[in-house]
């Protein structure tokens, strides 16, 4: 199971993206209301989450992401559960993907400390204890993987297919939509 944290004013493509290019390779994804069950993104879009934040066990899953929006970014620092969720996940030896203003929630909880990582151009700053990677569209380092905006939003959700059940699995993801991007 991958989790795809939706709190209020997140990013929509940042979070769909990953939820489809998952869901096309058959992964099992849930969509956790952080903020509610129906959850309202950066732009006014409205999606219905599967399960509540209260209902997972980040321990278990396969992958927990974390989706950009500024609002969405400040919503999920203030959610103590959220954070906890992020961190069981984390020291579960669990993949752990941020992408845009996301990546500023894992330098919160120490997660970046001496990695690599991409955050929203001028946000670096924010990446305490991180090593930016400025202009990378998305790094890997280790078990977690970063992106840099909802520009480089299909990157991200194919990286992360491709660290979840490999390259073949992404290209075949790629290739379905005709997104001849992905150099994964």
């Amino acid at each position: 199971m991958v989790y795809i944290l939706l709190a209020d004013g997140f990013e929509e493509v940042e979070a769909i993206s990953p939820a489809d290019a998952l869901r096309r390779a058959r992964v099992e994804v849930a969509l956790v209301g952080v903020t509610g069950m129906t959850v309202t993104a950066s732009h006014g879009l409205r999606v219905a989450a599967d399960v509540s934040l209260a209902d997972i066990d980040p321990a278990s899953c396969e992958a927990l992401i974390v989706p950009g929006g500024l609002r969405g970014v400040q919503n999920l620092k203030s959610s103590p559960a959220a954070l906890a969720a992020i961190k069981a996940a984390y020291q579960a030896g669990r993949l752990v993907c941020a992408i845009c203003a996301g990546p500023t929630v894992l330098a919160q909880l120490g997660i970046l400390e001496g990695k690599r990582a991409v955050c929203y151009p001028g946000m670096e700053g924010e990446l305490t204890d991180a090593v930016p990677q400025p202009g990378a569209r998305v790094v890997t380092d280790g078990q977690v993987i970063t992106g840099r905006s909802a520009g480089t939003s299909w990157d991200f959700a194919l990286t992360i297919l491709a660290a979840l059940r490999g390259a073949e699995a992404a290209e075949k993801v790629a290739s379905a939509i005709c997104y001849d991007g992905f150099q994964g």
